[in-house]
């Protein structure tokens, strides 16, 4: 049997410099028009795919399969197909799931710096491992680095090894202080107005994506943002949100039940080619706004794409 802690010193001791050179080259790649057909949800912050998401994927995937054997023991979810997939377990507990670059809208259209490259571990019900890089934030680029006992949060320094620069960085374990913060909102396609003034309306600070000022993950790690509100996530970014939280004292659970998310219970999204939890799914470092992210939701439409043809 896997010892989890060995896949997460193992991720956190060889990763960070793979993270580093894949955001490098996402950001050569970024000066040229590279975007690519593929998705047809007719959301375009779902749609957006790039040169850069396939390249960055064929990287990072064939780093965990050369690097430490530990990797290749458990199964592999990455967002777009392609990447040495084959080569890693098909039936292990743990999971190592990678977004190559997650907000790739944001990334195509050069219209922020908020889009980052990240991964993380984790079993059909805990987030283990967290790891985000940030190219275009800060000076030199930024991370957020989630463990069991650490979140850690702060500007690179490329004179120094990423793994160096990690474990110097600020530790931010703190709660967040009572309804304080955004949430961040998106799946709620067609109905993103109404969606984010229903959720002002009982009192919280409700955001929608395209309006976030940053990366949601490096925004929630430094409590600016509070957590989220999501209609069917997908398993490739949002987990980390989850295991912010968690470590905060809050949590993330369905609205429609009031359980803590189960990795088992995915579909497969076809417009998006992305497998995702079922239904609207609420995350919250205050357990108080928590309860009235479930209260305002529990009624909308299960159906992600209710509010499009």
């Amino acid at each position: 049997m896997t010892d989890p802690q060995e896949l997460i010193s193992a991720l956190a001791r060889e990763m960070p410099p793979v993270l580093r050179w894949a955001g490098a080259v996402a950001k050569q790649l970024r000066v040229h028009d590279i975007a690519v057909g593929g998705k047809s949800s007719g959301f375009s912050n779902t749609d957006a795919l790039t040169l850069a998401d396939l390249s960055l994927q064929e990287l990072i995937v064939a780093a965990l399969r050369d690097s430490d054997p530990l990797f290749r023991k458990c199964r592999l979810e990455a967002e777009e197909a392609n990447g040495d997939l084959s080569r890693f377990s098909t039936d292990s507990p743990f999971v190592i799931a990678l977004d190559p670059i997650d907000g790739t809208k944001q990334y195509r259209d050069r219209s922020g710096d908020g889009w980052s490259v990240m991964l993380h571990l984790r079993t059909a019900t805990e987030v283990l491992y967290s790891l985000v890089y940030v190219p275009s934030a800060g000076p030199e680029g930024r991370w957020v680095e989630v463990s069991p006992n650490r979140i850690a949060v702060g500007d690179d320094d490329l004179s120094r090894p990423a793994r160096v620069v990690l474990d110097g960085l600020e530790t931010r374990n703190e709660p967040v202080q009572s309804g304080s913060g955004f949430i961040y909102m998106i799946g709620f396609v067609g109905r993103e107005r109404e969606s984010v003034e229903a959720v002002r309306s009982a009192g919280i600070n409700g955001i929608d994506a395209d309006e976030t000022p940053g990366c949601l993950y490096d925004l929630m790690a430094t409590g600016e943002f509070a957590g989220s509100l999501i209609h069917s996530p997908n398993v490739y970014d949002y987990p980390v949100s989850l295991q912010i939280a968690r470590q905060r004292g809050g949590d993330s659970v369905s609205v429609r039940t009031g359980r803590a998310v189960d990795f088992n219970d995915l579909w497969f999204d076809e417009r998006s080619k992305m497998w995702r939890l079922r239904g609207i799914v609420a995350t919250a470092a205050d357990l108080d706004v928590l309860k009235t992210l479930c209260d305002v939701p529990r009624d909308w439409n299960e159906d992600r794409y209710a509010g499009r043809n």
